[in-house]
């Protein structure tokens, strides 16, 4: 794949590479490609602490949008995501009832346009690349079994559980990469007297992911087609969704939906994940076409897996002291349009690029609010526009539906998609950015502002 020179994370040799101390805390996307940034940045002393006891091979599909793949091309990794990745050509938006393509929107524009293709993967070959790597750096040390407990901001320290034993842990700064249920946000709200609480959507999510074999073993040529095109397929109606696509070299069907929460909300426990019933999967989609039908059935009673989908309000800051929020612990998104991932790996390079600029550890905590300043008006639109589009594509109301509907049969000449992720003016405003570049443009501006 032949790429456009871009700029790197850190114009020159940071001048506190080998003795700035950060801590990490979550080994997740947000959490190593960030300690990969930093380690590609210059810095030399990166520790990652999370609470699993090992690195696990979990989750479904991920779309690695265009803006990802900048971050990852700078990172050094992009050549083996792209050998993981199944790079999309398209996607057919669908009647749920009928079958009938609404729009098919293409993408093969946005390798032209933005350098990079549309792809989808693994979550677990992207997660295992990112780990790979920070390994090899030799300068990243991850720290499992470490739950992080409590943080005392004042002092830069925080506590890890491990095991029987409590420690505190003091360091240079801290990135808060721990996910929507995110122990330093809550730690950080409570430090101004305010409560942590999840926003519920009153959405679930449903993650299915078929074999090759079960699809082969099935006979049925136009399921075996899906899995070995380039096309996405999304299925809209009723007031649900459904978007499917291939990964694992086409090995894999990753399907996942949206649709009213009616389990977790007669739960009697504050869980947000559980295996699903396929009973109920299967009653939830009964009134989509017989091709959703087909392709339900399939799905083996150990391989239904249900989420609740929960989003945070805005913060008023993601930074205290020398302690910085990223990713879903400061700005979780519905997953509609795929950019959540995303959204923290730009975090992640965005903060390794301030630190390097930073000339002594007092000006760390300064440095942060730089990154503040440069990445929460951007991610809370995305997360905005995520939300937006979810609603358009989980409309129940007949009249709404029509004219949703007509819109899609405009989208073509338009390029303006009641689907976010296929609209070409978000596409613009999201892929088209470079958050690194802005942090090189910007930074004089920004630092002048924090004093």
């Amino acid at each position: 794949m032949t790429r456009a020179k871009t700029a790197q994370i850190a114009q020159q040799q940071p001048a506190l590479g080998d003795s700035l101390r950060i801590a990490i805390v979550g080994a997740g996307i947000a959490g190593l490609s960030t300690a990969l940034a930093l380690a590609r940045a210059g810095f030399t002393h990166i520790d990652v602490f999370e609470a699993a006891s090992s690195f696990g091979e979990i989750g479904a599909g991920i779309q690695v949008a265009p803006n990802m793949s900048a971050i990852l091309d700078r990172l050094g990794v992009l050549d083996k995501v792209v050998k993981d990745s199944v790079a999309l050509d398209g996607m057919q938006i669908r009647r749920c009832s009928t079958n009938e393509v609404l729009a098919s929107p293409s993408f093969l524009h946005l390798r032209d346009t933005y350098r990079y293709p549309q792809m989808v993967c693994h979550r677990a070959d992207l997660s295992k690349t990112l780990f790979d790597a920070c390994i090899s750096t030799g300068v990243i040390r991850i720290h499992f079994s470490s739950r992080l407990t409590d943080l005392d901001f004042e002092n830069t320290r925080f506590c890890v559980t491990q095991g029987e034993e409590t420690r505190w842990v003091e360091v240079d700064v801290v990135l808060a990469a721990d996910g929507v249920k995110s122990i330093a946000r809550a730690r950080m709200l409570a430090a101004t007297g305010q409560v942590d609480d999840a926003e519920d959507t009153g959405q679930a999510a449903y993650r299915v992911m078929l074999t090759r074999e079960q699809i082969v073993a099935s006979g049925d040529k136009e399921l075996l087609d899906l899995l070995d095109s380039q096309i996405a397929q999304r299925w809209t109606g009723h007031g649900r969704m459904i978007i499917a696509y291939p990964i694992a070299h086409h090995n894999i069907y990753n399907i996942s939906t949206a649709h009213p929460d009616t389990h977790f909300a007669r739960a009697p426990t504050g869980a947000w994940t559980t295996y699903g019933s396929r009973a109920a999967m299967l009653g939830t989609y009964v009134s989509y076409c017989d091709t959703v039908q087909r392709l339900l059935a399939l799905v083996r009673r150990d391989q239904v897996c249900e989420w609740k989908l929960r989003v945070h309000a805005p913060l008023d800051g993601w930074v205290r002291e020398r302690v910085a929020l990223l990713g879903d612990a400061c700005h979780p998104t519905l997953p509609h349009l795929a950019q959540g991932a995303a959204q923290a790996v730009e975090d992640g390079a965005v903060l390794a690029a301030v630190l390097a600029k930073v000339g002594c550890k007092e000006d760390v905590g300064r440095a942060l609010r730089v990154y503040e300043a440069l990445r929460k008006e951007r991610a809370e639109w995305v997360v905005d526009a995520a939300a937006h589009s979810g609603k358009q594509l989980l409309l129940s109301d007949e009249a709404a539906l029509e004219a949703r509907d007509q819109l899609f049969a405009n989208s073509h000449e338009s390029g303006r998609n009641p689907d976010q992720y296929a609209d070409k003016e978000v596409q613009q405003r999201i892929y088209g950015h470079d958050c690194i570049e802005e942090v090189h443009t910007k930074w004089d501006e920004l630092w002048a502002a924090t004093l």
